[in-house]
């Protein structure tokens, strides 16, 4: 297992903060935290990033933390996946318009 964790189902009034708190319980070392905006308005998506000091510290926090009830939501903890390649925002307006 990986250090990096993916948080999801957050309260949308969730902190970095208080999301570190959670993760540090019980003696546990967070390294980083990230918790996802949207770009336009800067709001929190209701998910985060948590990378841990050891994988041994993130499997622990995955079995302590995955389901626990956070701002009256059940929490998602699991092994982040890496981003797939290519990636990025598809179409939009012209493209596979036909010259006339």
């Amino acid at each position: 297992m990986g250090k990096r964790l993916y948080v999801g189902n957050l309260p949308y009034q969730c902190e970095e903060a208080q999301l570190r708190a959670l993760f540090e319980q019980d003696g546990r070392q967070v390294e980083e935290v990230k918790v996802v905006t949207d770009r336009e308005t800067g709001r929190p998506r209701g998910f985060a990033f948590v990378e841990m000091a050891t994988d041994a510290q993130a499997q622990a926090a995955v079995s302590a933390l995955n389901g626990k009830p956070f701002g009256g939501r059940p929490l998602t903890v699991s092994e982040a996946r890496e981003r797939a390649p290519g990636g990025g925002g598809g179409g939009g307006r012209g493209m596979g318009r036909r010259d006339r």
